[in-house]
């Protein structure tokens, strides 16, 4: 049955949101070395899908990428991978601010997307095998004046697991 007003639709999404919300999700997620990410430059459609190490930065265009932490659901568990993701803009006149900062999900990029005029980055996946432990990943060697600006308000440092992960 499909509500005809507004109202009934806003219920009917509320109590989906309410059943999504306390349903138990039990999938354990293992890490893992390796993000696989997609890009799109809006004004070439141009598209582009490249890997980095967790722990690097990555330069697409004018924006950097660095990945915090990648992590995926066992393989008999729902499919999904997730990444927490810190992505900067560096303008000509080289200052930096925060386009994004937060956990993305490859089984949904609209949940947690980048909103950039020009571009758009999205997980695709976690490569290699389960890291066990804690792995030492050099970050790539960018200027200086390439990282934001520290007066800005800076996301946390290290990551948390994923709601409901």
């Amino acid at each position: 049955m499909i509500p005809r007003s507004k109202h009934g639709l806003i219920i009917l999404l509320m109590a989906f949101s309410l059943f999504v919300a306390v349903t138990p999700v039990r999938a354990e997620m293992e890490d893992y070395p390796v993000v696989k990410l997609q890009s799109l430059g809006k004004v070439t459609a141009r598209t582009m899908t490249f890997e980095a190490r967790v722990g690097s930065t990555v330069k697409y265009g004018p924006l950097y990428i660095k990945t915090q932490a990648c992590r995926k659901a066992s393989p008999i568990d729902q499919p999904e991978s997730a990444a927490f993701i810190q992505i900067w803009e560096v303008t000509p006149d080289k200052k930096a601010k925060w386009v994004f900062s937060g956990w993305m999900f490859a089984s949904s990029p609209a949940l947690s997307s980048m909103d950039h005029p020009i571009y758009d980055v999205w997980v695709v996946d976690c490569l290699g095998d389960p890291v066990i432990g804690k792995e030492d990943v050099d970050d790539a060697s960018i200027a200086s004046d390439a990282l934001p600006d520290r007066q800005e308000e800076e996301p946390a440092q290290t990551p948390g697991t994923p709601d409901g992960m």
